[in-house]
């Protein structure tokens, strides 16, 4: 294989965020007198943007448009002040970041996390490394698995899609790296399941980081 840039999902691939997103929606769902959920019952939660989060987590018949956009502004507000508090690097990205920009690897990312946020995260949790592109959805750039934002990508890098590896831990990752050509490959340590990456394309699985630098 001869890549020479990766596009990375963010949540549950380059940083575990399960804690604060599970403690920020259930601080929500406190304040609006609702049940909370187990923090680990959030894996299945995320993934599919914002909304669909907040939209898993309410109770069943909760469905008023207004009131869970109100949600979601709670959220993000939240989130915003407590993004760091629990957020690591998974173990063993902080080598393989090291070791691919050492081979002159592009790095991008691309998450469904909203556009403001990913930056956030980014810029504190992975400063150290250079990221070429950072997006999230925003007004005129739709959420995964549109091919939208990897295109963009693509075009911004001036790199040919079959250079690119995707590292995703969802199925809606594998989706949108099927959908531009690019390498789809599923990353275990994160939020779903072996079965779905499959199942979304993906051609490869790995349950470590320093699998990822072998295919370089």
């Amino acid at each position: 294989m001869n890549f020479s840039a990766v596009l990375f999902d963010l949540d549950g691939t380059l940083i575990n965020t399960l804690g604060d997103i599970g403690n920020g929606v259930n601080a929500i769902l406190r304040k609006n007198g609702f049940p909370e959920h187990d923090i680990p019952t959030y894996k299945n939660f995320i993934g599919d943007g914002v909304r669909e989060l907040m939209s898993r987590a309410l109770p069943d018949g909760v469905v008023d448009e207004d009131f869970i956009t109100q949600c979601v502004a709670e959220f993000e507000t939240y989130y915003q002040a407590h993004y760091d508090v629990e957020t690591t690097l998974y173990p063993g990205i902080e080598d393989m970041l090291d070791h691919l920009a050492a081979k002159g690897v592009k790095f991008s990312v691309f998450s469904n996390k909203p556009y403001d946020l990913t930056h956030q995260c980014v810029k504190g949790i992975l400063g150290k490394w250079t990221f070429l592109e950072v997006l999230g959805p925003k007004e005129g750039i739709p959420k995964k698995p549109n091919p939208y934002g990897a295109k963009r990508i693509i075009e911004k890098l001036a790199i040919s899609p079959d250079q690119f590896l995707y590292l995703g831990d969802s199925g809606v990752d594998m989706k949108t790296a099927t959908s531009v050509g690019m390498y789809p490959v599923g990353a275990l340590w994160g939020f779903r399941t072996k079965e779905e990456l499959l199942a979304a394309g993906a051609k490869k699985t790995v349950t470590h980081p320093s699998e990822v630098v072998r295919l370089f």
